[in-house]
């Protein structure tokens, strides 16, 4: 079964994050991607690949992907936040993060843990189910121990 991935990123990193994506193409090809709008468009247009796009991030498309992960319907999330820049959105960003911990959905949001999620949906599909990911390194540490 195919897996979902958003994509969200602050104006200062959507580069970063279409850079992201263009390196990780061949494996993307293989997850549906949605994102919010700007973000989005930008990724559909210098990547190729389909997108689905909701609403831009001020206009409520953080709560819509965090409506998505309550559903079940987002298997990880990229969120390429500038943590240096005061945004006014930052409540809606919050809840986003929260969302993803309530419902145990890995959260990258910067470079770094954005390929190592990546990273995970291409080596390990089957530990992105619903609750599954803490299960999988549960199980994964009691044979380490």
């Amino acid at each position: 079964m195919r897996k979902t991935l958003a994509l969200v990123a602050h104006d200062s990193k959507k580069d970063a994050l279409v850079q992201l994506v263009k390196s990780h193409k061949g494996e993307l090809a293989e997850v549906d991607l949605l994102a919010t709008r700007g973000t989005g468009q930008l990724t559909q247009e210098r990547t190729g690949l389909p997108v689905r796009l909701l609403q831009s991030g001020p206009l409520g498309g953080d709560q819509q992907i965090g409506a998505l992960i309550a559903s079940g319907g987002v298997n990880a999330v990229i969120f390429l936040r500038d943590p240096l820049t005061a945004h006014p959105q930052e409540p809606d960003v919050s809840a986003l993060l929260r969302i993803c911990d309530v419902h145990n959905v890995p959260l990258a949001t910067n470079l770094a843990t954005a390929k190592a999620v990546l990273h995970l949906m291409a080596e390990h599909p089957q530990a992105l189910g619903k609750h599954q990911l803490a299960a999988h390194i549960i199980n994964e540490m009691a044979f380490v121990g």
